[in-house]
């Protein structure tokens, strides 16, 4: 029996893919589990940029609602569904703390809750193919993955309420527009791209890297003059550090 989560590790890049083509890469609580588990497994793994990708048409068509169906409506397995509820938010803790570089590689139909996973990512590719679509309240079900918190910040309040209130479908196009997704390529360059895209991503400083992603993280809700401090030890601690020297020196013979 094939793995529905597949990781493996080349360098300094790991690599994380849902494996379940034939039900649509479709979420459930074992699926979900086996995620953070890779994405655990990479953190301790010291990878310092992960591709997140998936195999099949789609990249994942969100919670498997049959499943979930099944679980609110059968008092023998609320716990069951008690810990799938939470496990949304738990990947979406697990990303977050992950100190590598996260790039989503999005294609077919990205909807709820899949997508909603990847707000915390640090960059996201997509297909032309790609279709987004957030339909939960038309379902009368809410949304995961501290999007609440982290579509607005991302693409702005006023877009942030027009997805999720009419739960329209976006295309490619429209999500680069609104700033959903950093850049769009046809579909057969897209697994060339990411790999093109992580190995830019680990030739930059390992440890600057790690901090410019924990500072982007954490800033965004202190005030100014906490941040002007984080950034002074951050700048510190970079510039005591023996890559800096010699990237500098490299850059200056480069450039002189």
């Amino acid at each position: 029996m094939e793995d529905i989560i597949l990781y493996e590790k080349e360098g300094d890049i790991g690599k994380i893919t849902i494996n379940k083509p034939e039900q649509r890469n479709s979420l459930d609580l074992n699926t979900i589990n086996k995620i953070i588990e890779a994405f655990n497994k990479s953190a301790k793994n010291g990878d310092v940029c992960v591709i997140y990708a998936a195999e099949g048409k789609h990249f994942t068509v969100g919670a498997d609602l049959k499943y979930g169906y099944e679980l609110l409506t059968n008092p023998d397995r609320l716990a069951e569904a008690m810990e799938f509820l939470q496990s949304w938010q738990v990947l979406t803790r697990a990303m977050l703390a992950h100190p590598g570089v996260i790039i989503a590689g999005l294609h077919g139909w990205v909807i709820g809750g899949g997508f909603e996973q990847l707000l915390c990512c640090d960059l996201r590719i997509a297909a032309t193919d790609t279709k987004i679509m957030l339909p939960e309240l038309g379902m009368g079900l809410f949304f995961s993955n501290a999007s609440t918190k982290l579509l607005p910040r991302l693409i702005g309040e006023g877009r942030a309420k027009q997805l999720m209130y009419l739960g329209e479908e976006i295309n490619a196009e429209e999500a680069l527009n609104i700033g959903l997704v950093n850049q769009i390529c046809k579909p057969e360059s897209l697994r060339r791209i990411l790999r093109k895209t992580a190995n830019s991503i680990v030739q930059k400083d390992h440890l600057a890297l790690r901090i410019t992603k924990k500072l982007l993280n954490e800033n965004q809700d202190k005030n100014l003059e906490a941040t002007l401090d984080s950034e002074s030890i951050a700048m510190l601690e970079t510039a005591q550090s023996e890559g800096v020297k010699r990237r500098i020196t490299q850059f200056a013979t480069e450039k002189h």
